[in-house]
């Protein structure tokens, strides 16, 4: 399949796609996807095109890709038509959506507040109604935060079920490729066909309630939330309560920031020594970081992770799912103050991102609850594996 001349052939009311780099792709004649359009963060390699990666340093520096990325060449074997490439935060490396070079795209549901990233124009773009569906990736809840914002379907599958070759890596082995969707119908199918399993979706046994993330978010939140906690519940049956890190969720983000981080640097370190590309802010700071990081430390914190992962195993079993707020809080406004960003947004949403991306789990937030009128998601979290088993219960859970 060639890719056609570059240009934007539509209305992107969103500043969701990538505009002088246009590329669109046609599907096959027939196929479970047939009819349905989607979007690709510009992270996933498209034959004869360059990937941008959200930088322009990036972008001047490497040659264009010889292969298309595994992921879209499924969806579009699938009978899928890709619309065009979106945006993504620089390097992928922030939560908000707010990219210094390229800007920030339309969250469609609140107008006045960030989408979040770094799959800020694939959300954008499903939000806005411009395509079906979208992929983007996730390492520390770049699909998840976005879809809860965003008040849309995201979904985060188990690690290493979809295929990631022909995608720039970032911090293996948290990596995922991810999407969204404003429909539970076509979120499952577009996973069937990216997981490469048509297989009956098993059955809920247990709902879990992560009490300990529950305690994290202002009491307002989570009363927002409890309609929604009581819908899955209903079709769950079975309901208890569980302490996720008895040693705390900070102590399992500072575990999982130092690996995400010793990772990054090791992947794009030299990259970055050589190049030397003008970072903005947030993205510097973490960049300098994950330059200073000591080995030991980071030896230190994979012994962590292995403790964590007995725990995640020993606590989520075959049919449990374990639920949670996606994110602490709405959307922040645009332009709130890069210190602000951190700490209550970005840090407090890691407490609760970190769970999935330790344990290697899926994740889905369903956007079931507002609070103050903006979209707030809830999170079903299963064991590895568990892909269609969330995706069959967000689908039974549809209004």
């Amino acid at each position: 399949m060639e890719p056609k001349t570059p240009s934007l052939p539509f209305n992107d009311p969103a500043g969701a796609f990538i505009r002088d780099r246009h590329v669109a792709l046609d599907g096959a004649a027939s196929g479970p996807l047939s009819g349905l359009s989607f979007a690709v963060k510009d992270v996933f390699h498209i034959a004869g095109q360059r990937t941008g990666f959200g930088s322009p340093e990036w972008l001047a520096s490497h040659e264009p890709a010889t292969e298309t990325a595994l992921a879209v060449t499924r969806l579009l074997d699938a009978g899928a038509r890709m619309a065009g490439k979106t945006h993504s935060d620089e390097m992928a490396y922030s939560l908000t959506g707010e990219n210094v070079h390229y800007g920030t795209p339309l969250n469609s549901r609140a107008p006045d507040r960030i989408p979040g990233g770094s799959s800020n124009g694939s959300v954008a773009a499903v939000a806005a109604g411009l395509v079906d569906f979208a992929i983007g990736t996730d390492c520390g809840g770049s699909v998840r935060l976005p879809a809860s914002y965003c008040g849309i379907l995201g979904m985060r599958p188990t690690v290493d079920r979809v295929p990631l070759e022909g995608v720039i890596p970032f911090g293996p082995p948290f990596d995922v490729a991810g999407w969204f969707a404003r429909d539970a119908a076509v979120l499952e199918a577009v996973g069937r066909v990216l997981l490469a399993d048509d297989g009956a979706p098993p059955p809920s046994r247990r709902l879990l309630r992560a009490v300990d993330a529950f305690t994290l978010v202002d009491e307002a939140v989570a009363d927002a939330l409890a309609p929604a906690i009581e819908r899955v519940a209903e079709r769950v049956g079975t309901v208890a309560e569980v302490t996720v890190a008895p040693e705390g969720l900070g102590a399992w983000f500072e575990t999982f920031r130092t690996l995400q981080a010793a990772s990054i640097w090791a992947n794009h370190g030299d990259w970055v020594a050589a190049v030397k590309p003008a970072f903005g802010p947030g993205v510097k700071e973490r960049f300098e970081w994950a330059a200073r990081l000591d080995p030991a430390e980071v030896a230190a914190a994979g012994k962590r992770h292995e403790a964590i992962r007995a725990r995640i195993a020993e606590l989520l079993g075959a049919g449990d799912v374990l639920c949670l707020p996606t994110s602490p809080r709405a959307a922040p406004l645009k332009n709130t103050p890069v210190d602000d960003i951190e700490v209550r947004y970005r840090h407090q949403a890691m407490h609760l991102l970190c769970i999935a991306g330790l344990g290697g789990l899926a994740q889905i937030s369903l956007p079931l609850a507002k609070i103050d009128g903006l979209p707030l998601g809830l999170s079903l979290v299963g064991p590895r594996g568990s892909d269609l088993q969330l995706l069959g219960l967000a689908r039974m859970l549809a209004p």
